[in-house]
């Protein structure tokens, strides 16, 4: 991969960062209200309404706090919560170890679902199996998240009686309790099936697209020619070429998947970013909704680098492209 297509793309990945941070950092400023008096009460006096807006910096210029929180991010140093008084690092990373795992599983279920059924419609194009599977992704698209999730709940934790109905055990069992690599991913199953079924229904659709297209080219006509099956000409051939689209897809997805955890870990009591941000939204603790924020942008941002490095591996002709230099 050619170095300057890798400059290029750190170049727009710091751009973007910055830029995204700026505009976190405006509209949170452009919010009414006070933190200090979300703090204090309504029944503060304006002389420890002063003293509490100098404490948490509301006193200085929009500018110098600006700079000071990026320089902070930069050094990895980051701000005191206003309602938890725990640096926001510490409250971040605790609940990164539940929405990650729960994104990763939920994206892990997404591919094998996606790709499996995508593969199946297309090698069936315009048959009974390629309408059936078309039309179960039709359904899986307009089944909201936080609906599907709550009849998964009334299904497996209130009728059948075989996972709890919320709640988060931990990943180990250390303190005495009822934690544990195996009880912590039977409590991320349900959340992570209720986050996958729309965006792989959405994938099974770009992936049918993207076989149904590869498979009308040259060289598949010949692979086919020379004895290979249908099936392995799909394995061979097909899938490799047709993976790009795909790949793009999937940045895009582990961003909403992110991002659906917000909603999906709230209907689960789960301890992570979601309801986080639901806390900190409700005690104004702009501090910890700011950071988390960032962190959600630097995520998406970082996932659509990869994304771009992929598809330029995957994809020979942009291999070339990088290799003289001219990028994309």
């Amino acid at each position: 991969m050619g170095a300057m297509f890798l400059l290029r793309r750190l170049a727009g990945f710091a751009a973007t960062l910055a830029v995204a941070s700026l505009l976190v950092f405006a509209v949170l400023e452009l919010l009414p209200g006070n933190a200090a008096e979300v703090v204090l009460g309504d029944t503060a006096t304006p002389e420890s309404l002063a003293a509490m807006e100098q404490r948490l910096g509301l006193d200085r210029p929009a500018t110098e706090r600006y700079w000071d929180w990026v320089s902070g991010l930069v050094q990895g140093r980051t701000a005191m919560s206003i309602s938890y008084d725990t640096p926001t690092a510490e409250l971040i990373g605790e609940r990164l170890a539940v929405t990650l795992p729960l994104a990763a599983m939920a994206m892990a279920i997404t591919v094998v679902l996606a790709l499996t059924v995508g593969l199946y419609a297309a090698s069936r194009h315009r048959r009974l199996g390629d309408v059936g599977a078309m039309l179960a992704s039709q359904i899986g698209i307009a089944i909201p998240n936080f609906w599907f999730a709550i009849l998964l709940i009334l299904l497996f934790a209130v009728h059948l009686q075989w996972v709890s109905a919320g709640g988060f055990p931990g990943w180990t069992g250390d303190d005495g309790g009822d934690g544990g690599i195996g009880p912590a991913l039977a409590a991320l199953a349900l959340p992570a099936i209720a986050l996958a079924v729309v965006q792989a229904a959405i994938l099974a659709r770009v992936t049918r697209s993207a076989v149904l297209e590869v498979l009308h080219e040259d060289f598949v006509r010949t692979a086919l020619a020379k004895g290979l099956t249908r099936r392995q000409a799909l394995l061979r051939h097909v899938l490799g070429n047709a993976m790009v689209p795909v790949l793009t897809v999937m940045g895009l997805q582990f961003a909403n998947l992110i991002a659906g955890t917000i909603v999906v870990e709230n209907v689960f009591v789960l301890p992570g970013l979601g309801r986080l941000v639901f806390q900190a939204i409700a005690n104004r603790d702009l501090v910890v909704v700011r950071d988390v924020v960032m962190l959600l942008a630097a995520l998406v941002v970082t996932v659509n680098l990869l994304v771009d490095l992929a598809t330029a591996w995957v994809d020979p002709r942009l291999r070339v492209r990088a290799a003289s230099g001219a990028g994309t």
